[in-house]
C-alpha cells in the first residue's frame, strides 16, 4: 500500500531513478532527499513545509546578465522560437553547454567574439571530439538567431567560420548477426529484453519512438506513427507493417496496458533515455557492452540493403528525410552485396571460358598475366 504525502510528488530521470520534490500550487518544485519516510527526507521536509528550504539555482541563473554581453545574447537566445521549437531534450543538452561557456566567459561582449576565440576553445576539447563541435554548433545556432532578429541584428555569425573536428567515427555500432543472436540468447522469448530487440530490429525506428509502441497504434495489422524527432518542424508519419516473427514475439512477451514496454514499475517509460538506459543494462547483461538501440537501426536498415531493397524503400521504412541519410547507414552493406555479384558474374565469365593454362597464357601473350603479377606482388 502506498501512502501518499502532501506537496512530495514523484518523477523518473532518464536513467531510471526515481526522485522526490516538494512542490506546492504556484511554487517551484524543491528536491527532497529519499528514501521517504528516512530521517533526512522528514527534516527536509519540515524545512520545505515551514518555507526554510529553497529551490537550488545554478549560478548561470542567479546571475544578472549586461546587455550587450554574451551571457545576455543566450538569454535571449533562450526565449526564441528557435530555441523553443526544439525537442527538450536538446534543449537541456544545449543550455548545459552555453551555461558553461557563460560562466566563464559570459560577462564578455557578444560583439568582440571572433572565430579565433571560438577555435582555441574548440581545440581546448579536442580530445572529446564530439563534445567541442557540440560547443560550436550551439554557438553557431546562438549567432545565427542573433543575426535574423531584427532588434539584435547581429553583423556576422563568428561560429560559422570555425569547422568541426573531424572524427573519423563510422557513428553507431551496427550490430551483427552473431550479436543479435547472443542477445536473443541471453534473453529469449517470452522476456521483455527480447521484446525490445524485435521492435527495434523489426521496426527499424529510433529509441525515442519504440518505447511508446502499443496495441492502441495498430491499424490493420501495421502500426501507424508519427516519428517524435522533427515532429514539430517536418513530421514524418509512417505505417509499419508489423511482420509475421515480430508478432509472434508480442503475443509472446508480457506488455502494459497502454505501451508494448514497461519498466519494472509496470509503467511505460518516462522518455527515450530511461528506455535507452534499460536496454544498455540488457546488453551489459549479454555481455554486449558496445551494443546499443540506435545500433539496430542501422542494422535494420544494412540488412535491407543485403536484401536488395532499394534507398526509397528502405527510406519509407526508416523514415529519413534524404537519401544521403540512408546511405549513410547502408554503405558498407551495398559494398558487400556489390562485391559479391561482381564476382559472381566474374566466376560465371571464367566457367564459360575455355580454360588455358597459366605458361601457355604467357608464351601466346608474350607477357605475365595479371594473375601472374598478382602472385608475384603476394
Amino acid at each position: 500500500m502506498r501512502i501518499r504525502i502532501k506537496w512530495v510528488t514523484e518523477d523518473v530521470d532518464r536513467h531510471g531513478n526515481v526522485r522526490l520534490y516538494f512542490r506546492r500550487s504556484g511554487e517551484k518544485k524543491i528536491r527532497l532527499p529519499g528514501p521517504a519516510g528516512s530521517p533526512a527526507f522528514a527534516q527536509a521536509y519540515k524545512d520545505a513545509v515551514a518555507g526554510n528550504l529553497k529551490p537550488k539555482t545554478s549560478s548561470a541563473a542567479r546571475a544578472r546578465p549586461a546587455a550587450g554581453s554574451l551571457h545576455w545574447l543566450c538569454e535571449q537566445y533562450f526565449k526564441s522560437d528557435a530555441f523553443l521549437n526544439l525537442e527538450p531534450s536538446t534543449q537541456r543538452v544545449r543550455r548545459r553547454i552555453l551555461d558553461r561557456i557563460n560562466e566563464v566567459e559570459g560577462h564578455k561582449p557578444y560583439a568582440q567574439l571572433e572565430p579565433r576565440h571560438i577555435r582555441a576553445r574548440r581545440n581546448v576539447m579536442r580530445d572529446r571530439p564530439e563534445a567541442a563541435n557540440a560547443v560550436v554548433k550551439a554557438l553557431r545556432q546562438v549567432f545565427a538567431f542573433a543575426c535574423e532578429d531584427e532588434q539584435i541584428n547581429a553583423a556576422r555569425n563568428p561560429a560559422k567560420e570555425v569547422a568541426y573536428i573531424k572524427t573519423g567515427s563510422e557513428g553507431w555500432h551496427s550490430w551483427t548477426i552473431e550479436e543479435v543472436e547472443t542477445f536473443e540468447r541471453r534473453h529469449p522469448v517470452g522476456t521483455k529484453a527480447r521484446l525490445a530487440l524485435a521492435l527495434l530490429l523489426y521496426l527499424g525506428q529510433r529509441r525515442s519512438d519504440v518505447y511508446t509502441f502499443g496495441r492502441h497504434q495498430v491499424r490493420g495489422g501495421s502500426i501507424v506513427f508519427t516519428q517524435f524527432k522533427g515532429r514539430n518542424k517536418k513530421p514524418v508519419r509512417l505505417e509499419l507493417p508489423i511482420i509475421a516473427e515480430l508478432g509472434k514475439i508480442i503475443e509472446a512477451s508480457p506488455t502494459g496496458d497502454m505501451t508494448y514496454l514497461v519498466h519494472s514499475y509496470g509503467r511505460p517509460f518516462a522518455s527515450g533515455d530511461s528506455f535507452g538506459n534499460w536496454f544498455r543494462k540488457r546488453c551489459k547483461e549479454a555481455g554486449l557492452d558496445h551494443c546499443s538501440p540506435h545500433g539496430l537501426r542501422k542494422a535494420a536498415s544494412a540488412r535491407l540493403a543485403e536484401l536488395g531493397c532499394t534507398d526509397f524503400e528502405i527510406k519509407a521504412v526508416t523514415g529519413h528525410k534524404t537519401l544521403k541519410e540512408v546511405a549513410r547507414y547502408t554503405q558498407g552493406a551495398r559494398q558487400k552485396v556489390l562485391a559479391r555479384n561482381a564476382m559472381e558474374k566474374f566466376s560465371a565469365g571464367h566457367s564459360a571460358n575455355e580454360f588455358v593454362p597459366l605458361q601457355e597464357a604467357e608464351t601466346r601473350s608474350g607477357t605475365k598475366s595479371s594473375l601472374k603479377r598478382l602472385k608475384n606482388n603476394d
